[in-house]
């Protein structure tokens, strides 16, 4: 299903740069597969297209049935992964524009990964006085940005049910045993689903986490999974020959070789989010111990009018990967009697080939220009190829992090940002730091 081409990289890493890391890529996914490296209680989701709770992901499909009964909106709130997946999916397969569309879902609204008040005050005037649901997802409950969120639509949505009618809109996607918002979940009697303690958040996508706000979206979420399961196993045959194992290769060859950044470019609007996805996946696994790459992302051909310029002659410490999809229809570029544009040599000629065109165009300059470039190929947008896509990046990430020798499960600086706001916010337990903190501003 994914065609990858890495012809575009020969001058730029050693021939042999593939063969030259053949054990330590045979290591790194024996590490997946066994669970046993670093990180390696958090690797569930290598088998979790072939392994998911059945019971769990029947539930799914019924609270995203009933929320399309019962409710105008979804707010999904959650930060991170509690919600990167869940909308790069449904700006894919659904439409970037989906709560402008004319549909029988519900218009779908991501809340709690921000403080902004004016985003808030917003949103809160968007939802109006239709009727809605949320899911809020949070392993711990406590997390500020979402916490905060929910308090602020849970008050909102009380006061417009009552407590008893609310208790019917909320749906808890958390941990399983523990956490606040596990205890607030049993207590009042909310629908809860399982954030699998062998994934973390941002592998999560394929759990409840991603699955019941895309569900309420009207994807058939059995195709997205059966996308992942053909990656599963397709990608879990080691060798020269596995593109997962390619590409960690070539991206592990091109650090070493002097680059610090990788760029995602794709070419359709409806990419945009599913980059963003990508950026925390890579960022938050291999960003860490002074090393890794830096995940960045482009969307072209509008980005070419903007970050073009760098690309094609600024400092030379990139390279690009290109995530091209097939079409799913066809249109055909009028004739202009007055050729006014002088564009009349492409009357005829379907808008694709265009695109296409300007694709391989870019790419040959940008090689030209010293950026080596990665062509991801997919057939479709379909819930079967971004479930694979999904996969695909998902243990290349894995298979990178070992590459680097970092544990690409855990994110131990993230909690640096998160200890100075408490402190600076006046939490209690945080005095000392405030007061420090304080006179550094």
């Amino acid at each position: 299903m994914l065609k990858l081409d890495l012809s575009k990289l020969k001058g730029f890493v050693p021939e042999d740069y593939l063969n030259a890391r053949e054990n330590a890529l045979t290591k790194a996914a024996d590490m997946l597969a066994n669970h046993n490296g670093p990180g390696g209680d958090f690797t569930g989701w290598v088998t979790l297209p072939r392994d998911y709770d059945q019971e769990e992901f029947a539930r799914i499909q019924a609270a995203a049935k009933k929320i399309q009964q019962q409710s105008q909106v979804l707010l999904v709130i959650g930060i991170g992964g509690s919600y990167l997946g869940a909308r790069a999916v449904i700006d894919m397969l659904c439409s970037p524009n989906y709560n402008l569309k004319k549909k029988n879902t519900p218009d779908i609204y991501f809340a709690g990964n921000g403080l902004s008040t004016d985003a808030l005050l917003e949103l809160i005037d968007l939802v109006g006085d239709r009727d809605f649901s949320i899911n809020i997802i949070s392993k711990s409950g406590t997390t500020t940005e979402p916490a905060v969120a929910f308090r602020i639509f849970k008050d909102l949505l009380e006061k417009k049910y009552g407590k008893e009618g609310a208790r019917e809109r909320i749906y808890a996607t958390t941990d399983k045993a523990r956490g606040a918002l596990k205890g607030l979940a049993d207590a009042e009697g909310y629908e809860e689903f399982a954030v699998p303690d062998e994934v973390g958040g941002r592998y999560s996508v394929l759990t409840a986490v991603g699955l019941l706000p895309i569900a309420v979206a009207g994807v058939d979420i059995c195709e997205l999974m059966g996308g992942a399961r053909q990656a599963m196993e397709q990608l879990s045959v080691g060798g020269a020959e596995n593109p997962a194992w390619q590409y960690a290769a070539a991206r592990h060859a091109l650090y070493q070789a002097g680059k610090k950044v990788e760029l995602l470019a794709g070419y359709e609007p409806a990419f945009r989010f599913f980059a963003e996805w990508w950026k925390q996946l890579f960022g938050e696994s291999e960003g860490k111990d002074g090393k890794g790459l830096f995940p960045a992302s482009v969307e072209f051909t509008a980005d070419l009018h903007s970050m073009g310029q760098y690309i094609q002659q600024g400092e030379r410490l990139m390279f690009e990967t290109v995530v091209k999809f097939a079409p799913k229809g066809e249109f055909l570029i009028p004739n202009d009697p007055d050729n006014v544009d002088g564009l009349n040599f492409l009357s005829g000629k379907p808008l694709a080939f265009v695109a296409e065109q300007a694709m391989r165009g870019t790419i040959l300059a940008h090689v030209d220009g010293g950026v080596p470039n990665v062509l991801v190929e997919m057939p479709a947008i379909s819930a079967q190829c971004v479930g694979y896509l999904i996969y695909f990046f998902e243990y290349v990430c894995g298979l990178s992090g070992y590459l680097l020798e970092v544990n690409p499960f855990d994110q131990p600086g993230v909690e640096a940002y998160k200890k100075n706001m408490f402190a600076l916010l006046g939490k209690p337990g945080y005095e000392d730091m405030k007061a420090e903190l304080e006179a550094k501003l």
